[in-house]
């Protein structure tokens, strides 16, 4: 199995020409996506937030038919098992300054590299978070997709060295706790389960939707509503999700300890296994 692999418009490839727009301003979009038993898993709500991302940005939609069989084409070359397979599509090249080709031509780079994180095997256990001095700004037009700038998120990955220490939380301008550097966030209190809107800023993870979806269908109740550390704080137990890990519940915030008894079980697991389960490739 190759460690990774790399096919830029369907072909082998891992070069850029430097007035690909990706490069010179993060005029694109890309998308994490977990590959298990050589399969892609939550392939369809994925190409669904590419697809929006694309429209929100005004770059032509990828046909879903060729990044699947791209997808193929690279799992195959990969002899892929469990890994990661990275979905970028930006802009493509064009002339010098900001302004858009008219006719832009999109670049689609799709990655497979080996391996999943370890922090599955712990997950039962908890995980360690921290809060990030960093915040995240505010602009609505890109609140919710994964677009390509992420100096916010490289700044206050720097902030933490402890392997440890899992992801770090970021709060907006008014303090309003958002999301992970890589996560999004779920607090539990006595109205239910608890996620922070992300009308302004963050990412709209994948896993996002699956919980809601399952809280939904077990009745247990979901809201999305403003959180400050305070709030963290004083939660009876706290739950992180990304694509790559499903669902996890957190141990500690900073040296705030937590039970994960009091966590929903049967929703963990249930998000888990749609999260974490392979799709069938047609």
């Amino acid at each position: 199995m190759a460690e990774r692999v790399t096919l830029i418009d369907g072909r082998p490839d891992d070069c850029l020409p430097v007035s690909d727009r990706g490069l010179q301003y993060g005029d694109g979009l890309f998308e994490t996506i977990a590959v298990r038993r050589g399969q892609s898993c939550l392939w369809g709500r994925h190409l669904a937030r590419l697809a929006a991302g694309c429209e929100r940005l005004g770059i032509p939609k990828p046909n879903p038919e060729l990044l699947a069989a791209e997808r193929d084409d690279l799992l195959a070359r990969a002899a892929a098992t469990d890994g990661v397979l990275k979905l970028t599509i930006t802009r493509g090249s064009g002339p010098r300054g900001y302004a858009p080709p008219a006719a832009p031509r999109p670049r689609r780079i799709l990655s497979f590299a080996a391996g999943l994180p370890t922090t599955t095997n712990r997950a039962e256990a908890g995980v360690r978070l921290t809060l990030c001095a960093t915040r995240l700004g505010e602009n609505a037009r890109l609140a919710g997709i994964k677009h390509l700038n992420r100096l916010e998120q490289v700044l206050a990955r720097a902030e933490w060295s402890d392997p440890r220490t899992l992801d770090g939380l970021m709060c907006n301008a008014q303090g309003h706790v958002i999301c992970g550097t890589m996560s999004n966030i779920y607090a539990l209190d006595d109205a239910g389960i608890a996620t922070p809107p992300l009308t302004r800023c963050g990412v709209a993870g994948t896993v996002r939707s699956v919980m809601q979806d399952c809280a939904q269908d077990l009745g247990i109740p979901f809201a999305e509503r403003v959180l400050r550390p305070a709030d963290l704080f004083a939660a009876r137990g706290l739950l992180i999700s990304n694509a790559l890990l499903g669902v996890v519940p957190v141990a500690s915030l900073q040296a705030h300890g937590y039970s994960t008894e009091a966590l929903p079980t049967e929703l963990i697991e249930r998000v888990r296994q749609i999260a974490l389960e392979p799709e069938t490739h047609p």
